[in-house]
């Protein structure tokens, strides 16, 4: 299988949020001419016997399936019902995925979280893109086959190693959306400056600086994705705010992981964490 047959995998558990998710997972396969994956992790701490546990999941998959056909009805999607601890499963089964897709939370998490535990470990450890898709700005109404008009990606980059991840998930998905605009916001301040051996408290020097590395970051894929209208916004101080607020409107807000700290629970950087937790649009994790 070459990555460009490697599956969306949606991940659902009967929630609203994983419904949401599953809308979502369809309509970017159409887009990107990749085939569908529905899964349901049918989850180890449950007490439920093998038959009952098998019937429900069936059920919640073929209802899956028939959500997914009222958006795309063709090709007709694969299931797989796992059973296991639900983060687990799918870190495992992004291996061999383009992306996982999941909602903000499922049914066993509180209603005060805004976003649950499985969502935010499979987005620090998975080794795909993960989407989490948050549905604040959802009509709960809306039909499954229905879409907002939201045309906007949005990138945070940071001038590292996660910067090059980031930057080729983003135009690849705003080279699939007609019409689509490429945000990238970059946060920078006066100390960042500095120790990129910037002029010690200029202001206006240190802008420039910023400017010229978000040039740079984003040279070679514009090259590659000509026809893609990109918009560069390099922000006084940390970007979290710029990117959460940018979210309300955007189509897709797309940030990065670092390497290395999956191990440890640090997959994500104090900005990624914010932006994953208090976002209002959907969000890919990008890892290195």
């Amino acid at each position: 299988m070459t990555t460009n047959d490697l599956p969306v995998i949606a991940a659902v558990d009967g929630s609203t949020h994983s419904l949401r998710a599953l809308d979502w997972a369809t309509r970017e396969a159409v887009r990107r001419g990749l085939p569908l994956l529905i899964v349901h992790v049918r989850p180890l701490t449950r007490q439920v016997d093998e038959a009952t546990g098998r019937r429900e999941a069936d059920e919640l998959l073929a209802e899956s399936v028939r959500r997914s056909a009222l958006i795309a009805p063709d090709p007709r999607p694969s299931t797989l019902a796992p059973l296991d601890f639900p983060s687990a499963a799918l870190v495992s089964l992004g291996r061999d995925a383009s992306m996982i897709v999941t909602g903000s939370r499922g049914l066993g998490g509180f209603r005060s979280l805004m976003i649950g535990s499985n969502s935010l470990a499979t987005a620090s450890m998975a080794t795909c893109p993960v989407v989490v898709v948050h549905d604040s700005r959802t009509d709960e109404s809306e039909e499954p086959g229905t879409a907002g008009d939201f045309t906007d990606i949005v990138a945070g980059v940071a001038a590292d190693e996660s910067s090059e991840a980031v930057l080729r998930f983003a135009f690849a998905t705003a080279a699939s959306r007609p019409g689509a605009r490429l945000r990238i916001v970059h946060g920078w301040t006066m100390f960042s400056s500095m120790l990129a051996g910037g002029p010690v408290l200029d202001r206006q020097a240190a802008a420039g600086a910023a400017e010229r590395t978000l040039a740079e970051l984003t040279s070679a894929h514009q090259g590659t994705y000509p026809g893609v209208e990109v918009e560069r916004e390099p922000v006084n101080g940390s970007a979290a705010r710029t990117l959460v607020t940018a979210s309300a409107t955007a189509a897709l807000t797309v940030i990065g992981r670092r390497r290395g700290g999956e191990s440890l629970g640090l997959g994500l950087s104090p900005v990624a964490q914010t932006t994953i937790t208090h976002a209002l649009g959907p969000v890919a994790v990008v890892p290195c």
